[in-house]
């Protein structure tokens, strides 16, 4: 067998947004992630809404904008009849 093929496995930390960290082994000394078990509502049993750049308001003013212009293309329809 090859010796010396497998990487270097060192003590490690695992840290959250939510500023929690865990003490583990990895091949990386440290791991950032976005959401763990100390913040994550199934976990928690709490709702929390996380809205980066304004994405959901855009998309409930999209959705806003086609059902109007579904509106006034059925009430158009409806007219011409």
């Amino acid at each position: 067998m090859k010796t010396d093929i497998h990487p270097k496995y060192n003590d490690a930390e695992i840290r959250c947004a939510c500023g929690n960290v865990i003490k583990t082994r990895s091949t990386r000394s440290t791991i950032i992630v976005g959401i763990c078990n100390a913040c994550h509502p199934f976990y928690t049993g709490t709702q929390k809404f996380v809205d980066t750049a304004g994405r959901v308001d855009k998309f409930q003013q999209r959705a806003a904008k086609t059902l109007a212009a579904k509106e006034a293309f059925d009430a158009k329809k409806k007219k011409k009849k």
